[in-house]
């Protein structure tokens, strides 16, 4: 008996009458309704999140900045209403307490009573800050509370990203009145450098005019102290003179008397003298006023020339102070002209758009080697294979994996373990050909390489019937059970949702063993134009364990037909 006709006999068996007909479509539509059903169910949840009702409560009293009222939380749920994405609800805090309690919302937003005051008070002297309140309810379902928590995250951040740019455009343009204000200054600056440059200038000239008098006062005071000594000399001989006149007189009379001449004679020459005494006295009283007149000249230019010396010295000061407030103001002028060009000199469009970015400096930039096109076409890959898993456990339900009659008839282990694969991984494939086009055409879903994204499916199905042959042929009924105890496992191992690597070690262990992995990873590849590469080995492992598997099945097989026993022969459980 051949492999062929053994199928074919199968076949025959499970089309026998209409209600196994029946039976044999529904259990081949399993892998369709599972993972067609299951994938259309979520083609796309996120593009739906408008129908899911969430209340809004604003009770924001607002604030005053600048001598306006302001009320930032109008602006913020006018903006949440406006952009849908939920499907919000404004009520009041007693309705959306009510329902969130009663489900009919899945979550709670509440912008507070301060909430503008909490966001203005960073320009104060208290800054704290604004908070929005959300309520959950995970009785009405978690996911919703999860999806909640991050859009209350998202609008944090979209609302952080406006105050700080109201903040920067603020402090933008306060650096530019400062830098205007700069600006006047350095110009003020300018014109008093070049007043202290003038007015150092003059201050050496004047310091340079007073040591030129000081000098000169000097020599002056020198010649008059000079001529005051020569003038308090020629005044000593005129005074002697005076002061010997009377002297030279009485001498006279004497000598006139001791020649014999009578009073009257001697008196006559003595009247003689009289007008030189007068006159030798009104010299004297003349010299003396001008001796007195020239020390006094003398006196006043010593200090004059005493002062000179003084004002030069304070001149040279001068010269100095000048000279540094020379240099002062032009390290001020200087200064500032710096200052100005470290601050940027920007028009009021500028600066918003310097705003925009210090409120949102860096935007992420993506880029995908391999993407899926939508949530749906992400969990395709492990409905696909899962379903494959569950359509070919439900398969072993009706077919029989070892036929008697082959076991009777034909002592080839091979080819009975050939047969009983084949017959369940035809109609396997036949299943897993109705779930691609499920994927592909009725959900749109984009495949980069389409036949690798089915030969795998296949491949995967075909492996799988090898392990639950296997399993059947060593344990029975038992052994049904195990094939459902490995869907379990390899449910929670493949990695098909989450990443393989955040499961706890033994189940992670077990990722890297368990075949189903290997065929959800190999369908990614395919699917979103991953490495090609990376799939054939994931293809090589699932060849390795349908090989395993149906060398193993072979061994069983072998011993059914070479040692049959009595407990061959005892009825199954199942089936």
């Amino acid at each position: 008996m051949r492999i062929r006709a053994m199928i074919q006999a199968e076949l025959r068996r499970l089309t026998a009458t209409p209600m196994a007909i029946v039976a044999l479509l529904a259990l081949c539509t399993v892998p369709v309704l599972y993972g067609g059903l299951y994938l259309w169910a979520n083609q796309d949840p996120y593009d739906r999140f408008d129908r899911i009702p969430v209340a809004l409560v604003v009770e924001d009293e607002g604030g005053e900045q600048d001598g306006e009222h302001l009320v930032v939380g109008d602006d913020v749920a006018r903006e949440l209403l406006e952009d849908g994405t939920f499907d919000w609800h404004e009520v009041t805090a007693e309705e959306a307490a009510e329902g969130l309690a009663a489900a009919r919302y899945d979550f709670a937003v509440t912008i507070p009573a301060d909430f503008t005051d909490a966001l203005l008070s960073v320009a104060g002297d208290t800054p704290r800050q604004a908070q929005l309140e959300l309520a959950t309810n995970d009785a009405g379902s978690y996911l919703a509370t999860s999806i909640g928590k991050q859009a209350a995250a998202t609008l944090l951040a979209k609302i952080t990203e406006q105050v700080v740019e109201q903040a920067a455009q603020q402090l933008l343009d306060g650096i530019s009145d400062i830098r205007a204000g700069l600006v006047d200054a350095a110009d003020g600056a300018t014109q008093l450098a070049d007043g202290a440059d003038a007015a150092s200038a003059g201050a050496a000239t004047l310091a340079d005019g007073t040591a030129q008098l000081a000098a000169g006062a000097a020599q002056v005071a020198d010649g008059n102290a000079q001529l005051a000594a020569k003038a308090d000399q020629l005044g000593a001989a005129a005074a002697e003179a005076d002061a010997k006149l009377p002297e030279a007189r009485a001498a006279i009379a004497q000598a006139l008397a001791d020649q014999g001449l009578d009073q009257d004679d001697i008196d006559a020459v003595l009247a003689k003298l009289d007008p030189v005494a007068s006159a030798l006295d009104r010299a004297n009283t003349k010299v003396q006023s001008t001796v007195g007149q020239i020390d006094e000249l003398a006196a006043g230019a010593r200090q004059l020339s005493d002062g000179a010396a003084a004002a030069a010295s304070g001149a040279a000061t001068l010269a100095d102070g000048v000279a540094q407030l020379d240099d002062g103001t032009a390290q001020l002028r200087d200064g500032l002209e710096d200052a100005l060009t470290s601050i940027p000199d920007t028009d009021a469009a500028t600066r918003a758009a310097q705003a925009a970015v210090i409120a949102d400096p860096v935007e992420l930039e993506t880029s995908n080697v391999a993407s899926a096109d939508s949530y749906g076409a992400g969990l395709a890959p492990f409905f696909a294979a899962l379903a494959g898993w569950i359509g070919m456990y439900a398969l072993f339900l009706i077919v029989k994996p070892v036929s008697r009659r082959a076991i009777t008839a034909l002592h080839s282990p091979i080819k009975i373990t050939v047969a009983g694969w084949l017959t369940p991984g035809i109609l396997g494939v036949l299943q897993m050909g109705a779930l691609f086009l499920v994927l592909a055409v009725a959900l749109g879903f984009s495949m980069a390489i389409p036949w690798g994204v089915f030969g795998m499916m296949a491949l995967a199905v075909l492996c799988f019937a090898a392990i639950i042959l296997a399993l059947n042929v060593w344990l029975g009924s038992v052994g049904q059970f195990l094939g459902l105890v490995l869907m379990v496992l390899q449910l929670v191992t493949a990695g098909g949702t989450f990443p393989w690597q955040t499961l706890p070690a033994p189940l992670a262990a077990l990722h890297h063993v368990l075949p189903m992995g290997y065929a959800v990873d190999g369908i990614r590849q395919f699917m979103y134009g991953g490495d090609v590469g990376r799939a054939g080995l994931d293809a090589l492992v699932l060849v390795a364990w349908m090989l395993g598997a149906l060398v193993l099945a072979a061994v069983g097989v072998t011993r059914m037909t070479h040692f049959r026993t009595l407990r061959d022969l005892e009825p199954s459980l199942i089936g």
